[in-house]
């Protein structure tokens, strides 16, 4: 995301020649801020309708070799692992039309080995690949406000950062290739699992006789003052803790694990009072020692 930009920050961006595969929710966001930020634009799309709005600033490319073969940086975001393959390979893929010196960034969310296999392929064509996963889905992409998790070199990643600034509000090298998208999977498994706490939540409070809106503005307005899912990630492991960590801290994350198995065994009665199962909340209270950072059992 651009602010304040600088004339010497538009002139560098002006020079740069950028792609976007793939105009859905993410690409086309991705393609609308790097046009406002003066970049020269090609994009591509097996749906024609989907380009014509481009028109007749960017440069609508008839394959990824085509579009490839006009640009500095290409945006690869489209959806699984074949359509990634697809577009990068073969004789109309990008790396058959890019010159040797191009970077690849690669926002779909896809497994880790088709990142380190197009990385490989990459190499043999001269071109760099990075896998950048993206978060904040497509209100961020089209304000130019998307988190981005990038994996590779960290010569690949600072010659892409320019056209990552405009996309994101914050980037973050998370390491080698792969990286970026390990990171964004595990981001996902946060998001995911919490929708799943989420549901049972909302089964117990419904048969409970709670009105679900309500409790959903109650959990919104609670988080802003005691925060989500991130709230226990500032560690830089997961293990348990060790025998020289700071006794005050320790001492709190005990107490709050057992603070959480007395509320946890008070929903888990609940359920069973209106004949709800819980087994989320019965895998938390199991696992929530360790959650916490301790071995289950109580030793540190």
């Amino acid at each position: 995301m651009i602010s304040g930009d600088t004339d010497e920050l538009s002139g560098a961006l002006s020079e740069l020649r950028v792609g976007v595969i793939g105009l859905g929710d993410i690409g086309r966001g991705l393609a609308d801020n790097l046009a406002q930020a003066g970049v020269t634009l090609s994009v591509y799309d097996i749906r024609p309708e989907a380009m014509e709005p481009y028109r007749p600033g960017a440069h609508e490319a008839s394959t990824p070799a085509d579009l490839a073969g006009h640009c500095d940086v290409v945006f690869v975001a489209v959806i699984n692992d074949d359509q990634v393959r697809s577009v990068l390979l073969g004789s109309d893929g990008v790396f058959a039309g890019a010159s040797a010196g191009a970077s690849v960034i690669i926002v779909s969310t896809i497994a880790t080995t088709t990142v380190t296999a197009m990385h490989a392929e990459g190499i043999t064509h001269g071109v760099s690949v990075v896998d950048c996963g993206v978060s904040g889905g497509p209100s961020a992409a089209a304000s130019g406000e998307l988190v981005c998790m990038v994996g590779g070199t960290a010569e690949d990643v600072e010659r892409v950062r320019p056209v990552l600034d405009v996309i994101g509000c914050l980037v973050l090298h998370m390491g080698p290739h792969g990286s970026g998208l390990s990171a964004k999977l595990a981001r996902n498994l946060v998001q995911y699992a919490s929708w799943l706490a989420a549901y049972e939540a909302q089964t117990l409070a419904e048969a409970a006789g709670i009105d679900l809106l309500k409790l959903g503005q109650a959990i919104k307005e609670s988080d802003k003052r005691i925060g989500g899912a991130s709230t226990l990630m500032f560690r830089t492991t997961a293990e348990p803790w060790p025998d020289d960590a700071d006794a005050g801290l320790v001492n709190a994350m005990r107490t709050a694990s057992l603070l959480a198995h007395k509320d946890l065994a008070a929903a888990r009665a609940l359920g069973s009072e209106l004949g709800v199962p819980l087994p989320l909340a019965q895998l938390t209270d199991d696992l929530c020692d360790r959650i916490f950072g301790f071995v289950p059992g109580g030793a540190a």
